[in-house]
Formats: C-alpha cells, sequence, structure tokens
C-alpha cells in the first residue's frame, strides 16, 4: 500500500444516500446504548466505537449482554447475545425504523427487558434510494484508516483524552483530549460546559461544509487561537462552527496523508496546551 492509499478515495458526490442511511441507523443504536447504560461525563455511553468491519455498540449489559454492529465491509446489521443467538440483516437503504423494529424484536425475544426498548418514533419510514454497498464498503475503510491515525495521536497524550467514538447524532469520529481544569464561572458538576477541552473529529459531510472532512475544535477558545499558523490546505472556519478545517480530498492529494495529518493534530494539539 502507498503512502497515498493509507486514506481511500471517496466520491463526495455520491457518497450522499450511503452516509445518510447510515448515520440514520447509527441513531437507532446510539438509543439502545441510552436507553441501556448508565451515563458518563461527556455522554460518552451513547456513542459507538470503530470496529474491524465499521462500527458497533460494545458489550452492553442489558439483563442480557448483547452487541449490534453495522458491518460497512458486507452491508448487514449484525446483532448477538451472550447466550448464542445472532441476527443477521442486511442494509440495502431500507428505512431507519424497520431496523429498529427489527434490533427490538431480536432483543426483547432473547430476554431484554421491553422496558428497554428506545420509543423510536423519531426514526421515519424514508428510504434511502441511492444507497451503495461498494460506498459503504469504503466508508468503513476510511474510518478504520482515521481510526488508526487518531490511536497515534491518543498515544502520544499524557492527560485524560476520551474513547474513539462515532457520535451518532452527527455521526462523526472523535476524540476529546481534556487537560485537566475547569472553566471559571461554569458549574463543575456539569462537565459539558466547565471541562476545558480540544476535540480532533472527522465527519462525512454535513449541512455545513457538504463533503469529507477534519475539524479541530478548543472550548473554551482562545483569542489568539486563529492565528495559529496552518499547514498549506488546512484553514479556519468560523462560520457554523470555529475551528480548523481540512477537507478529506486535500489530505489525500497530498504527498503523505498520515504525515501531514499527525504533524497538523500534533500541532494544534501544542497550541492547545500552551494557551488552555
Amino acid at each position: 500500500m502507498t503512502s497515498k492509499e493509507q486514506f481511500p478515495k471517496l466520491d463526495a458526490r455520491s457518497i450522499g444516500p450511503t452516509r445518510d442511511a447510515l448515520h440514520a441507523y447509527a441513531r437507532v443504536l446510539g438509543d439502545w446504548l441510552k436507553s441501556c447504560r448508565p451515563k458518563r461525563k461527556h455522554w460518552w455511553h451513547a456513542s459507538l466505537r470503530p470496529s474491524l468491519t465499521g462500527l458497533t455498540t460494545g458489550v452492553v449489559d442489558a439483563g442480557i449482554d448483547f452487541e449490534l454492529t453495522l458491518d460497512l465491509r458486507e452491508s448487514r446489521l449484525i446483532g448477538r447475545t451472550a447466550d448464542g443467538s445472532q441476527m443477521i440483516e442486511a442494509i440495502d437503504g431500507q428505512p431507519a425504523a424497520e431496523l429498529a423494529a427489527r434490533i427490538s424484536d431480536f432483543l426483547t425475544a432473547n430476554g431484554v427487558d421491553s422496558a428497554r426498548v428506545p420509543p423510536g418514533d423519531s426514526y421515519g419510514t424514508d428510504v434511502f434510494s441511492g444507497y451503495s454497498t461498494e460506498n459503504a464498503n469504503r466508508m468503513g475503510a476510511v474510518i478504520r484508516a482515521v481510526n488508526a491515525a487518531m490511536t497515534r495521536l491518543r498515544y502520544s497524550i499524557r492527560e485524560e483524552t476520551s474513547p474513539i467514538q462515532i457520535w451518532p447524532h452527527h455521526f462523526d469520529l472523535s476524540m476529546l483530549w481534556l487537560p485537566g481544569g475547569k472553566i471559571e464561572g461554569q458549574d463543575p458538576a456539569n462537565e459539558e460546559y466547565s471541562d476545558k477541552q480540544m476535540n480532533f473529529g472527522f465527519v462525512f459531510g454535513d449541512d455545513g461544509i457538504p463533503e469529507p472532512y477534519f475539524y479541530v475544535t478548543a472550548y473554551p477558545l482562545p483569542a489568539d487561537f486563529p492565528n495559529v499558523q496552518l499547514p498549506a490546505g488546512t484553514e479556519w472556519k468560523t462560520e457554523g462552527f470555529s475551528g480548523a478545517v481540512l477537507l478529506y480530498k486535500t489530505l489525500i492529494e497530498s504527498s503523505d496523508p498520515k504525515g501531514y495529518l499527525l504533524g497538523l493534530w500534533t500541532k494544534l494539539l501544542a497550541a492547545g496546551r500552551s494557551r488552555l
């Protein structure tokens, strides 16, 4: 594999329906986490984790242990319970409500208390026409590549970091760095607003930026943070959110994508250390 192949090519124009479908399915899995796990700070209990083939809930304790996985390599939803029961449902762009009902039927039939079932009234019945197994496979490969780079960054950090996680509500892969300080004037019991932090993330596109991109944000944003000199190809964004943005297509056009990305993250982490 060459350096340029470390991160697979993505056609930003064609992945939209696949991205939107997987986002909707990820929300279903995230709702099961919220209904079955006790709350952790920064909502870490409700986030998914990268897996070898896509993304997963990990093991969930709900009377009987279970795991739900979105296999992006084979475009299928896999449910497993500790007693060996298994369900496999092909993913082809069907409404999220259909997958939610299938999961609910499987888990409750295998011992999960029906009181744990998420409400499921917000998933909708939209069909994601244009869903592509090939695009889902590529997106899974991108998740693995970004996760590998983010893991390298995480290993270099001595302070607390979050898990590397996939957020169902925005469908972004991200990691928080928490230097340990509290923000003056904020309730220290509310970690969302009181913990100083930086967020290193990747998203397949959203309403603000419709193509895949990396982002780095800091909270609270130091006044001179946007003055940090960025490498060519990365820019400061101020509309919608404030942070450094690197388009995925720009990264894979560089001569050393992994080196560029780790260099960018390391530079911004150092800038955050000296300012937060």
